[in-house]
């Protein structure tokens, strides 16, 4: 059964070429055009569609959006580009519509990009999660990585999981992965990628779940420029409802920079000596001088020990900061991922894993 189309677009030759093209498919059947915003909104309901592309390179059209949202809600509403411009593209998301589709498209396009967003999950903006520790070997990457496994089987949304740790990354190693594109290919080829042709460079990883992997060699870090990094996220978030980055430890301009545009920042520290508490407020200083950051910026212990409240106020006191996150301490847990078996079946009987749970459905609950 066809797509019954509206066409949005106030430049009359892409209107012409994109109905040329649509009639050519027995996809799609194109019940009206419209060259302004408010003639669609106030009679395209009456050919009932279930497809409309809307010029969002046209400020009032992309502001609109929202309300063809609202007045064609069972819909798949695209917005088309030019060039891609992730601002945009995120203002499309924030609306509520499907996404978006760069001209010049062909049928099959526009059916691949309607498969690739329909199984991203709701239309909603995704969640940017980042996993930061002021050290290494905090439990970072394997707290991110089972969250990302945890976030897909609860919601069934797709979940992206970017291995930023450029130098030392060890995500492909938990899932016994070796991918032939890495994040270096990603941020060199961002300039010519769209939603549809970056897709590829994730891999599966399990069911609803994929990996962007890091550099195959620490050397090829130098590659992975930060405002590239930057561009993929950005693009990533329209293909997946949860992002999840695991940055390199430490403070560098690519883990500031990502941070930034994070929803949730988690500053991750490991239990051991004593001292990691106080690299912990160093960092919730170092995050509390910018402007707005405080209130997305979480704090994870991890292998706490004892696991009771009194710990946890021992260390808040010691730190100056609440404790949003305890994971207690479960040397099991370690083996599975160090064997490259995460995906293969988690042990939820664990109080590590219902730690860990819980704080997936409080990430979850957040999103909604």
């Amino acid at each position: 059964m066809a797509y019954k189309v509206v066409v949005v677009e106030d430049n009359r030759d892409a209107l012409d070429k994109i109905v040329h093209l649509l009639r050519k498919s027995p996809d799609f059947e194109v019940v009206a055009t419209y060259q302004n915003e408010r003639a669609a909104l106030g009679q395209a309901g009456m050919f009932q569609p279930n497809l409309f592309f809307i010029n969002v390179n046209n400020e009032s059209m992309l502001n609109a959006m929202s309300a063809f949202v609202d007045t064609f809600s069972g819909a798949y509403i695209l917005g088309t580009l030019e060039h891609w411009d992730p601002f945009i593209a995120e203002k499309v998301s924030v609306a509520g519509a499907t996404g978006c589709i760069l001209k010049p498209f062909s049928a099959g396009d526009i059916l691949e990009y309607v498969q690739l967003y329909s199984i991203r999950g709701q239309h909603k903006p995704a969640k940017l999660i980042t996993f930061f520790s002021p050290k290494g070997r905090a439990g970072r990457t394997t707290l991110a990585a089972l969250l990302s496994l945890l976030i897909a089987d609860k919601t069934g949304e797709r979940v992206a999981l970017i291995d930023a740790d450029l130098q030392f990354g060890d995500l492909p190693m938990f899932f016994d992965l070796a991918p032939k594109r890495t994040l270096v290919d990603a941020t060199q080829d961002i300039k010519l990628l769209a939603p549809l042709t970056l897709a590829p460079y994730f891999y599966p990883v399990k069911e609803g779940v994929t990996l962007l992997s890091s550099p195959e060699r620490p050397e090829y870090a130098e590659l992975v420029a930060p405002e590239s990094l930057i561009e993929v996220i950005m693009m990533a978030k329209n293909i997946f409802r949860y992002v999840i980055v695991d940055l390199p430890a430490g403070f560098n301009p690519l883990s500031l920079n990502v941070c930034r545009i994070a929803d949730v920042v988690f500053i991750t520290t490991m239990i051991n000596s004593g001292f990691e508490v106080n690299h912990a407020k160093k960092t919730m200083e170092m995050f509390d001088s910018q402007a707005d950051e405080r209130r997305k910026v979480h704090t994870v212990f991890t292998r706490v020990n004892p696991f009771t409240e009194e710990q946890r106020q021992k260390i808040a006191d010691q730190l100056g900061y609440p404790v949003d996150v305890m994971i207690p301490n479960e040397y099991r847990m370690i083996s599975v991922a160090n064997s490259g078996r995460l995906a293969q079946g988690l042990p939820d009987d664990t109080l590590l894993m219902k730690t860990i749970s819980a704080m997936a459905e409080k990430i979850i609950d957040a999103g909604r």
